[in-house]
């Protein structure tokens, strides 16, 4: 398998598209914002694709709402005015945006479904969180439900629901769990996948539109994958 190809303005993936938001299908590999690597961000893509498309002179404003993990696919939201900025913020700070994600594990849950909390701790050194049992003043509190939603021969399909918004959540829960992430060796999985991706993707979102007060409901497909390819039948 080929490395992952990262977005490009001729290729961005987008999903939804109007005066005040922009929604796109981030590919692994893609940072949603620059880091220490130098890499070309998801962000500055988007921007370029605004200018292009718009004919726009000078900067083109974009405001990151929130960020994906770099070896994660899916649905990342970026917003185009100030105004849906500061609204789209407030939405996810009062928890009033539905995360739907779909996680491939080897390892099925002891349940089929059911809620996970734990308290986690994170490692900037790692660039890791560990999931805790106990709460501690250092640590914070993280709680998604799951349910497993298709077994396939040798893996199986989660669908994940975020009540929290943590560094590395559902990767460090679903390790403490003992499911880690097909692909994530960072957290406890045998084997990297050959593109450096790992099998977890921002599959739906809902919420109700910052400026238009329409509800909106986006759902982002999986990565071109054998396996993702099965799930995706089962589910449409």
């Amino acid at each position: 398998m080929k490395a992952a190809s990262r977005s490009t303005p001729e290729n961005l993936q987008v999903l939804f598209e109007d005066n005040h938001l922009l929604v796109v299908n981030k590919r692994p590999g893609d940072i949603v914002q620059g880091d220490k690597t130098g890499d070309t961000p998801l962000s500055d893509v988007v921007k370029a694709y605004i200018k292009k498309k718009y004919n726009k002179p000078g900067e083109v404003f974009l405001g990151v709402i929130h960020r994906l993990d770099r070896p994660t696919s899916g649905i990342v939201v970026f917003a185009r005015t100030s105004k849906a900025l500061s609204r789209m913020n407030a939405l996810f700070k009062s928890k009033e945006v539905e995360k739907t994600y779909w996680a491939l594990i080897k390892n099925p849950p002891p349940e089929d479904s059911g809620k996970l909390t734990h308290w986690l701790e994170r490692n900037p050194g790692q660039n890791k969180s560990y999931a805790h049992n106990n709460e501690t003043p250092a640590r914070k509190k993280a709680v998604l439900s799951y349910r497993v939603a298709k077994k396939l021969d040798r893996y199986a399909l989660l669908e994940i629901n975020l009540e929290t918004g943590r560094h590395h959540q559902i990767r460090a829960q679903l390790t403490a769990l003992g499911c880690p992430i097909k692909g994530d060796l960072k957290y406890g999985y045998p084997r990297s996948n050959p593109n450096g991706s790992i099998h977890l993707h921002a599959r739906q979102l809902e919420f109700i539109h910052p400026v238009k007060k329409t509800p909106i409901k986006i759902i982002a497909p999986p990565p071109e994958d054998v396996l993702w390819e099965a799930c995706t039948e089962l589910k449409e």
